[in-house]
């Protein structure tokens, strides 16, 4: 019969029921290259996975346009984590996609932010950009302002009056950086997780935009953006301005 030792040697070298990979099991490796999908999306996906069965019972290839369709859906709707630096004057962007504009603009009324023009900084988002909108700064919200509106191209400079918007004021270290969701040519519905009063941090989620739209940044006068047109942004990351640092601007190249 064994020692009491030689069935504990025995033991010891028993694998585990879980495989690892460099002291990760293959579940966590495969789970951390999942990207979160954010609530607001739960009820489209389910509704697009539904009518891809119904598709698929008609006839199997259009069942497999839908199962695209679903797949698609949940990209649109993902929400990564991101990595913000949180220094005081660092303002970030608001939202994923393209540089579309950086100039001077006088604010809209609903912002009470004065008739005088200020920098402006507007963020492109296509259909395949993550959507959800982080705060630029942290802060407390003094105000927000829905508008109704048309539903324009967001890309055009008419967009920022015209279409449908929601204004966010938000009060930082002695300044005060304006954020405006505009509804797209696609996008018919602007959700807003926060309210008037409300304390928010850099980085942190306060709503976003579904099927294509635009994010417009109104940095304090004075301020000179550190980002360029046609550069790609990343909502919470991509610094957009340090309003402690008295800068001229930065050089750019492309290609």
């Amino acid at each position: 019969m064994p020692s009491v030792p030689l069935l504990q040697r025995r033991w010891k070298r028993r694998p585990t029921r879980q495989s690892k990979i460099g002291g990760m099991s293959i579940y966590d490796s495969i789970r951390s290259q999942l990207v979160p999908i954010t609530p607001e999306g739960y009820p489209f996906i389910g509704a697009f996975a539904l009518v891809s069965l119904i598709l698929f019972w008609l006839w199997s290839p259009l069942g497999w346009l839908g199962t695209l369709a679903t797949i698609w859906c949940a990209y649109f709707f993902r929400d990564p984590p991101r990595v913000t630096p949180v220094r005081e004057g660092l303002v970030v962007a608001p939202a994923d996609g393209r540089i579309s504009q950086v100039t001077s603009a006088v604010p809209p009324n609903d912002l009470g932010l004065g008739n005088n023009p200020l920098p402006r900084i507007s963020i492109f988002m296509s259909v395949f950009d993550c959507h959800v909108n982080r705060s630029p700064v942290a802060g407390k919200i003094e105000k927000i302002v829905y508008h109704a509106g048309k539903f324009l191209n967001a890309d055009l400079d008419k967009a920022s009056v015209d279409n449908e918007r929601n204004c966010l004021v938000i009060a930082t270290a002695g300044a005060r950086i304006a954020v405006v969701q505009i509804a797209g040519l696609v996008a018919r519905r602007i959700v807003c997780f926060v309210r008037s009063g409300q304390s928010v941090g850099a980085g942190e989620r306060f709503g976003m935009i579904r099927f294509g739209s635009r994010v417009d940044v109104y940095l304090p006068e004075g301020a000179s953006p550190l980002v360029a047109v046609g550069q790609t942004s990343l909502a919470g990351e991509t610094v957009l301005a340090d309003l402690r640092v008295s800068d001229a601007g930065r050089p750019f190249r492309s290609g």
